[in-house]
Formats: structure tokens, sequence, C-alpha cells
């Protein structure tokens, strides 16, 4: 039985145990039900993102990856192009960060995927509590937006 070729990839991460980390997660869940009838699209929810996931990505045509953001003002969302970037030294075994994933699927498999880009939240918390911050909460409607139409783009290019 062939699977059907991946145009898009979600690539979520966060830990839901930590407040606004789990901006990722909730976002890519609700990806997973608004996509389901879209065999093109795959959804990953990890709690980081490790080497491993490089496998994935030098099989899809895009990668949508979602996080939250300790540098960017509570509850602002971003979109933003990302580049390959090669890990310097003493990169962490167990988490890579977006650019450096796309560097290591490169690397590895001397592929990139046609576009990659980066959903963020600025979280306004990270303290253990299953719960958004209010900035986020509020933020959460613009967030599912964006990650809609991105990847309604991202399917129709």
């Amino acid at each position: 039985m062939n699977k059907a070729p991946v145009k898009c990839l979600i690539l979520a991460c966060g830990n839901t145990l930590r407040e606004d980390d789990g901006t990722g997660p909730f976002l890519a869940e609700w990806a997973a039900v608004r996509f389901v009838t879209e065999p093109a699209v795959r959804v990953l929810i990890r709690q980081q993102w490790t080497p491993d996931l490089a496998a994935e990505i030098a099989e899809v045509d895009s990668i949508l990856f979602i996080d939250c953001s300790i540098e960017s003002l509570p509850g602002i969302v971003r979109l933003m192009p990302v580049e390959p970037v090669a890990a310097g030294p003493g990169l962490a075994s167990h988490h890579i960060g977006a650019p450096e994933l796309l560097a290591l699927s490169q690397e590895l498999y001397d592929t990139l995927p046609r576009k990659a880009l980066l959903l963020t939240v600025g979280a306004g918390s990270t303290n253990l509590r299953e719960a958004f911050s209010a900035e986020v909460s509020a933020a959460l409607p613009e967030a599912r937006s964006f990650l809609e139409s991105t990847v309604a783009q991202l399917l129709a290019s």
C-alpha cells in the first residue's frame, strides 16, 4: 500500500504542562482536526525537536514549524521563513531548533523542503500549569488563522 506524499508537514513542539509552552501542541492538535481529510498534510507533535526528525523533513515538500517564543512579547503571533543553519559546537543531542533540523536534513539526506516556515506565539509564562496566559489565550484565534491560511498556501503552491 502506497502512502500519499506529504506536501505539508506541521511539526510542533512544546510542553503542555508548562503553561504557554503548550501553544505548539495545542495549535498542531487543532490543525490535525482541521486538515483530517487532507492526506497531503501530516502533523507531528513532540515535546522537543530531536535529530531523528531530519528523516521526516527530508521527505516533505514544505514544513511549518510551530512553537512558542520567549523572545517575542506575550501573545505576539509571528510567521517567518526558516533557513538551514548548521549546529555549532555543543549542540544538545536531545533538542535542536528549526534551522538546525533543516541543516541536518540537508547534510544527511541532501535535500531540503521547498518552503520552511516557523509560526510562533510569544509566551507570557512557562510556569507549571496546564492553561495559557491571558495574552496567549487572546492570540489563539489569530494563530489558528495564520496556521490555516499558511497551510492552504503551501498546499496550493
